[in-house]
């Protein structure tokens, strides 16, 4: 894919800098992190750029995410017009919010056949300053 191709994604903050070629390639990718859900940490002098939120699937209108840099423990967000929840990795448990019986029988039956991507990408999002760590349960 083209820079001018990845401007137009909601990825373009991912692209590596040493691919952009000129100013307005730059200002774009400036653009990009400063608009997107990323956040620049720092560890011993050196600058990471990370994800502070990480798309996992679309259920249904259901909107599953895992954010970055969060407390224990490992858990992913639902969120809908009529959803706000976040759920334990290891067993599905509701850990804060609220959701109907019907929307929740939806979210048990998609995490015991995706439990194994949740840990994946929990495990592949978390900066090295999280409090949490990687996921060990499975």
């Amino acid at each position: 894919m083209s820079i001018e191709e990845l401007k137009k994604t909601p990825y373009f903050h991912l692209v590596d800098s040493a691919k952009l070629e000129s100013i307005t390639d730059y200002a774009a990718w400036l653009e990009a992190i400063l608009h997107n859900a990323c956040s620049v940490y720092e560890e011993n002098g050196e600058l990471f750029l990370i994800e502070t939120k990480q798309f996992v699937a679309r259920l249904d209108g259901l909107k599953i995410e895992i954010y970055a840099n969060e407390h224990p423990p490992p858990h992913f967000h639902v969120k809908s017009p009529n959803v706000n929840a976040s759920f334990d990795i290891e067993n599905c448990t509701l850990l804060e919010g609220a959701v109907n019986n019907k929307d929740l029988k939806k979210i048990q039956f998609w995490h015991k056949r995706a439990k194994l991507i949740l840990v994946d990408i929990w495990n592949s999002s978390r900066p090295t300053s999280c409090p949490v760590g990687k996921f060990l349960g499975v």
